[in-house]
């Protein structure tokens, strides 16, 4: 068992990872920005720009896959890679448990999906800083049981601000040319 101080959820897991949230679930600051602002944290604790692999247009049953699966060990801290609102906590059959973050400027929507449990605490209208715990990787919805992962995807917005209608966006260049690894 592997227990997240701060955050008050015991997840399943077999590493132990060196960074621990605070109170809130935030990752210590000086960890997250290395002495600078990043344009977006790896939404996986422990997850290096090399482990990435892009697929997103993947061919998926009946369509193509709108983001990028992030592999790692069930349980596994998945964090806000920017300051944002959280907008909605849902539960889908494909994505199974799932975390809509629209962030601070209000033009993108980054989405997490097959989480096996959200953080304790987290709530719709949260507003979160980047590095904060919002859930732990997964197999829910319809991923398969034996490779837990993180689907992150990212949308800019319409006009309208509908955060249902946004336009897919490959998250695996931006996170290539600037992401940063948290926990390693």
């Amino acid at each position: 068992m592997f227990i997240v101080l701060g955050v008050c959820a015991v997840v399943e897991h077999m590493t132990a990872y060196p960074v621990r949230p605070d109170a809130r679930g935030a990752v210590p600051r000086a960890i997250v920005t290395a002495g600078h602002s990043p344009a977006l944290l790896i939404p996986v604790v422990g997850v290096a720009r090399s482990e990435l692999r892009d697929s997103f247009g993947a061919a998926r049953s009946g369509h193509r896959h709108a983001a990028i699966d992030i592999m790692a060990p069930r349980g596994t801290p998945a964090i806000a890679a920017v300051s944002g609102t959280v907008l909605k906590l849902y539960q889908s059959g494909a994505g199974g448990l799932t975390v809509y973050l629209v962030d601070d400027e209000g033009l993108t929507v980054y989405y997490y999906a097959h989480l096996n449990a959200y953080a304790a605490g987290l709530r719709e209208s949260d507003h979160v800083a980047a590095g904060r715990v919002l859930g732990y990787v997964g197999t829910t919805g319809n991923a398969t049981p034996n490779r837990p992962h993180l689907h992150f995807g990212i949308e800019h917005l319409p006009p309208t601000r509908e955060w249902w209608k946004g336009e897919a966006v490959d998250p695996y260049p931006i996170l290539m040319a600037s992401g940063e690894t948290v926990g390693r």
